[in-house]
């Protein structure tokens, strides 16, 4: 199996069923790399090493990486930086101030519903966007249908009080965006 098709594995088990693999995670969504070897098929080597080359970088260690890789030491920690479906984790990030324009990506089939209700988290805790167009595009091109980017207006929101996030990969968060912030910008 492919390093790639391995990652995928891991946020499946890091965001959304760590139960699935007898896994604990904290409310920060930490999991013990131990108890991750010892309930499934993954090496320590094999952990660091989707960490070390996701370039979204999906994943953080404790001790960082770079610790790790300076002092010789072993992780002791992985949790998956943010998306996280499962109740039990309730990650705290840092408030920033946005951009004025934030992106999303989505499916032209779903304008009508966005137009109607607005960005919604769905299973997640937030709603991601992205600081630029071509990541937006990237995440709209995952999906089935026909590509949009959607470009909200941070800087309005911000002016109306509404909080936002970032989480340690750059990935901005909010925990809903009203239709009246959400312009269809590209198709």
């Amino acid at each position: 199996m492919t390093l790639q098709k391995r990652s995928v594995r891991l946020s499946f088990l890091l965001r959304h069923q760590p139960e699935s693999a007898k896994l604990t995670l904290d409310k920060e969504g930490w999991c013990s790399i131990q108890e991750l070897v010892e309930n499934t098929d993954f090496t320590v080597r094999e952990l660091v090493e989707i960490v070390k080359s996701d370039t979204k970088t999906r994943y953080a260690l404790s001790p960082s990486l770079g610790e790790c890789l300076q002092t010789g030491s072993q992780p002791e920690l992985i949790r998956a930086n943010q998306g996280h479906s499962t109740a039990a984790v309730k990650m705290t990030f840092k408030t920033a101030v946005p951009p004025v324009n934030l992106f999303h990506g989505a499916q032209v089939e779903s304008w009508p519903s966005i137009v109607k209700s607005g960005l919604v988290p769905m299973k997640r805790h937030h709603v991601h966007l992205s600081a630029d167009i071509d990541t937006a595009l990237a995440v709209a091109s995952r999906r089935p249908g026909h590509p949009a980017i959607l470009r909200i207006d941070a800087k309005q929101m911000l002016a109306d009080g509404k909080k936002f996030f970032i989480s340690e990969n750059g990935v901005w968060l909010v925990d809903r965006v009203d239709p009246k912030y959400i312009y269809l910008d590209h198709t």
